[in-house]
């Protein structure tokens, strides 16, 4: 049983950290866990002498050390801290979580499992059965408890995830439960997932930014949205994607760029079809530090960005989402079905990534550039399979472990040409979307 558990364990640590992290794990016995995991460095501290032993045995490529998380000294940082089933067995669980502080950069995750206090009846039930070996003292820190000491020790939570209903094999049976069901009654798991970021430092960073404007059919907005781009950051690099259009938007971008050479402009026609493919394109050739999407449509006012901004250049969060279901829209700014079906998918998004997300089909999304080239070399695991190009940058986000924030803006009626989007269609397409996001992300 305590195999089969252990190997659940670095089947989801497998999917939540990159093979190009350092990790460091807090607590990590005998190395069962850093064994399986495929990362550039593995590093591993335990109180037990005996049990660094048998780890270095048997991950001879792994650094270990016997030391305690509360007394930790090492003299680097990682990019993912691991504290596997360490937290309730822990002297104090407050200092270990500031401890941890000094061995992580701003960009380092930690990531923590501990049991479900439904389970605690269910083994004390089981060591009294013999099914089970008995344990030392057990805090059982309930999920709330495990929140306000991260926060008391300045740890930001990003997302939780709860897995595994059968931690033993079943006849095939347990593959059911905690790839299919678990999903769908996270409440009863027997284990909770924490993944939290050092809390950041609030002062705003001048950074330089590229705005991406994907332009198809938009030839009566170009200047407009040239004139009401606001000056924010160090730099602004403004990069005009037309997509196969049949107005003169093309033309329109041309003169546009050539009638204000004191802004820094970049025009390109993109070589495929659908914005996914204008926004690879765009991001591509950007060179700023933050990356923004601009709809070319303006039903997101121009002047909004500076939001966007804020919330990256103050490492608020990581990946800037547009929301548009906050405040009142103008009248015929969005009709009541799609209304309805933007509530609903940010309900599905919410529970597929763990961390709020209320309008996913805002076309405004912001990110470091430095994120988003991570993002590009773990795209494999996702594939080429959005065509709107928010959802390869959602998810894609959210599996590099990006905190999220919600941004709401005003969003407006359109006032020139007629919606790229086709209604049932692109309905569809999303409902797609959602069992493929599913597949990747929680039923795994």
């Amino acid at each position: 049983m305590a195999r089969h558990y252990r190997r659940l364990l670095s089947h989801y640590y497998s999917l939540l950290i990159p093979s190009s992290a350092s990790v460091l794990e807090v607590g990590c016995g005998t190395g069962h866990l850093l064994e399986r995991l495929q990362v550039k460095k593995k590093t591993g501290i335990d109180l037990s002498s005996q049990q660094i032993e048998c780890a270095r045995q048997r991950v001879p490529e792994g650094y270990f050390h016997v030391q305690s998380g509360e007394e930790l000294i090492l003299k680097e940082t990682f990019d993912y801290i691991i504290l596997s089933d360490t937290v309730n067995l822990a002297a104090d669980v407050q200092q270990l979580l500031h401890r941890l502080k000094q061995v992580a950069h701003p960009k380092t995750r930690i990531i923590l499992n501990f049991h479900n206090t439904l389970w605690r009846p269910l083994f004390a039930f089981a060591v009294r059965l013999g099914l089970k070996q008995a344990e030392p003292e057990n805090s059982w820190l309930a999920g709330s408890d495990m929140k306000n000491l991260l926060n008391l020790a300045d740890w930001e939570i990003i997302q939780t995830s709860s897995h595994i209903l059968c931690p033993f094999p079943c006849l095939g049976l347990d593959i059911l439960l905690n790839r299919y069901l678990a999903p769908l009654l996270p409440w009863f798991c027997l284990t909770l997932f924490y993944t939290a970021r050092p809390s950041p430092d609030r002062e705003p960073k001048p950074l330089t930014t590229s705005i991406l404007i994907p332009a198809r059919n938009e030839a009566g907005n170009i200047e407009s949205i040239l004139e009401r781009i606001p000056s924010f950051g160090a730099e602004t690099e403004i990069i005009f994607v037309e997509g196969n259009s049949t107005d003169r938007t093309w033309e329109e971008i041309q003169r546009v760029a050539a009638a204000h050479p004191e802004k820094k402009i970049m025009t390109l026609q993109q070589p495929g079809k659908g914005k996914g493919d204008a926004v690879r394109t765009g991001f591509a050739v950007a060179t700023g530090d933050i990356l923004m999407i601009l709809d070319a449509d303006m039903t997101m006012p121009p002047e909004e960005l500076t939001k966007f901004y804020d919330v990256i250049a103050t490492n608020s969060a990581e990946f800037a989402n547009g929301v548009r279901l906050v405040y009142p829209m103008e009248k015929e700014a969005m009709r009541f079905l799609n209304l309805c079906a933007n509530k609903a998918f940010s309900l599905l998004f919410t529970w597929l990534l763990g961390q709020n997300i209320k309008d996913t089909l805002c076309g405004t999304k912001v990110m470091l550039r430095g994120d988003y080239e991570k993002l590009v070399a773990n795209r494999n695991y996702f594939g080429d399979f959005d065509p709107f190009g928010d959802f390869d940058l959602i998810f894609g986000a959210n599996k590099l472990n990006l905190k999220f924030a919600d941004v709401p803006i005003r969003y407006a009626s359109r006032t020139y040409g007629a919606t790229n989007i086709a209604r049932w269609e692109n309905g569809v397409l999303l409902l797609r979307m959602v069992l493929f996001g599913a597949r990747k992300l929680k039923f795994i």
